[in-house]
């Protein structure tokens, strides 16, 4: 197992530094540059001249490649254009809140969805089976950065101004406004409230393919006839279900985990610009419109990398869900 999780590592590593090459050069290539962002009326040439130099744009494209290239190669990623100062302090500040909220979104997919794909499986064609099937595809065809305005909507706006609800979820933030002055069990609660909706915006898409996906996994388990065996032995539905059929069932749904963490990544820019949540989505979004080069090439190499170490993570739940699978 060791063995094969280096080689899975070192493997990664040309697709990882593949991916942050295409993206310099489609950033760089692109039109305008850096010095647009701190451009004024009364500038004159030879500053923004000045300016292109200290950004080191005067030289090739690919002699800027080369010099990213080896420096980030030693750990140094550059010094971001619009915040001032070093990109690994950027990407400390704002990287740990995409991963807080993805991880949250990864776990209520995969908790829901497996849940109701069991039920759906075990209450085959009935009229809970039917309801979910259509609520699922709902939730399925949905785009998450509509679903994220319609739950603003609802459990935010709605629910607080309109319906008068003793519950309401924040729209925007991470925090609320006087969260220094709150107690400890209150931070808590102003976070787990602000993390609600955008949490839900991502986790609702994905647990609807979850669910489907699990629904036809179970069905064709409970099929089997060691099944049978366990019912015919007088054994009660819920152990037969989650003790004996629920674990071979999740085998191929572990797949999903290495498919929907790059769907997530990418779903995050979308939602943390519009809950304006402090994370890597938000911040590369607006590094792509002023052409800040270092933020927008580290964060696209950081979350390459997550991506690389999620399929190598659900490689290894194989083994560690079903017995008979060995790497060697």
């Amino acid at each position: 197992m060791t063995r094969y999780i280096i080689r899975r590592l070192l493997s990664a590593i040309p697709l990882v530094l593949g991916i942050a090459t295409i993206v310099f050069f489609a950033v760089n290539l692109a039109p305008g540059d850096p010095t647009l962002y701190f451009l004024s009326p009364g500038m004159t040439q030879d500053v923004i001249e000045q300016m292109r130099i200290n950004f080191g744009l005067d030289q090739p494209v690919h002699v800027r490649y080369l010099r990213w290239l080896g420096a980030m190669l030693t750990g140094d990623f550059g010094h971001s254009i619009s915040h001032s100062r070093p990109v690994l302090e950027v990407l400390v500040d704002f990287l740990p809140n995409t991963l807080i909220l993805s991880a949250c979104a990864l776990f209520v997919a995969f908790l829901f969805g497996i849940i109701i794909g069991t039920i759906q499986a075990v209450r085959q064609y009935s009229i809970m089976d039917s309801a979910m099937s259509v609520v699922l595809l709902f939730f399925y065809s949905m785009p998450s950065f509509w679903l994220a305005l319609m739950l603003i909507l609802t459990l935010s706006l709605f629910a607080r101004n309109v319906w008068d609800l003793p519950i309401w979820f924040p729209a925007s933030g991470i925090v609320s406004v006087d969260y220094d002055f709150l107690t400890f069990g209150e931070k808590v609660r102003d976070r787990v409230m602000h993390l609600v909706l955008p949490t839900l915006s991502l986790a609702l898409v994905l647990t609807a393919g979850i669910a489907r996906y699990m629904r036809g996994s179970m069905l064709e388990v409970i099929r089997q006839d060691y099944v049978r065996t366990a019912k015919a032995k007088g054994l009660s539905e819920a152990v037969v279900v989650f003790k004996h059929a629920l674990r071979n069932a999740l085998i191929p749904v572990i797949t999903l985990v290495g498919l929907y963490i790059p769907v997530l990544f990418s779903g995050t820019i979308f939602i943390e610009t519009i809950f304006a949540w402090p994370g890597m989505g938000r911040t590369i979004y607006d590094a792509i419109f002023i052409r800040d080069y270092p933020l927008v090439m580290a964060g696209t190499f950081f979350f390459a990398s997550m991506v690389v170490v999620a399929n190598l993570i659900a490689d290894v739940l194989y083994a560690v869900i079903d017995p008979r699978i060995r790497y060697e």
